[in-house]
């Protein structure tokens, strides 16, 4: 388990952000996030009338809500599960709209300075995240040519290839 000081130095790394109103939603990070949770990003709004943290990892979205004198409120969203983030501005402040499949949360009076920074934040982590589930393509596909070429060779030395049609099949695998 994260401590606290360790998520407030990584708080304190994001550099200008806006926490007003959520000191005691930031004290409970350590009993949410976990070890290999990284804060990217977060702000604060209204959701449902009350003022909520929103914290991005490098994991899920999670929104949390202390209450004014006891209780806790949490919800949050993978990562992958996330279909589109919107945004809106003000005056003075915007929203944040997260969808999730049938499912959307709005975010409201949010500061306007940090809409953008945090829904960026957001689309760059849901795009590491497929970047990290893509399977990478393996050194296989070098030996797949050389014995495609090999294979191509034994037709041509048992006569059902000629020179030309061997030379010009090899030409288009080394994409000559």
């Amino acid at each position: 388990m994260q401590t606290l000081e360790e998520i407030q130095a990584q708080i304190t790394a994001l550099g200008k952000i806006d926490s007003f109103g959520t000191k005691k939603e930031i004290k409970y990070l350590p009993e949410i996030l976990s070890d290999s949770e990284r804060i990217l990003g977060l702000t604060s709004g209204f959701l449902d009338g009350n003022t909520w943290l929103i914290v991005c990892t490098n994991k899920r979205l999670v929104f949390v809500d202390k209450g004014l004198i006891y209780g806790l409120k949490q919800l949050e969203m993978p990562l992958e599960k996330i279909s589109s983030i919107e945004q809106k501005m003000g005056l003075m402040m915007g929203s944040i709209t997260v969808s999730a499949g049938s499912s959307k949360m709005q975010i409201d009076n949010v500061l306007k300075e940090f809409v953008k920074p945090f829904v960026a934040v957001v689309n760059q982590a849901r795009d590491a995240l497929k970047a990290a589930q893509t399977p990478v393509l393996q050194a296989s596909q070098p030996i797949d040519v050389v014995s495609q070429l090999e294979r191509l060779a034994a037709l041509k030395t048992q006569g059902i290839l000629t020179e030309e049609e061997f030379q010009g099949q090899k030409r288009k695998m080394l994409g000559l």
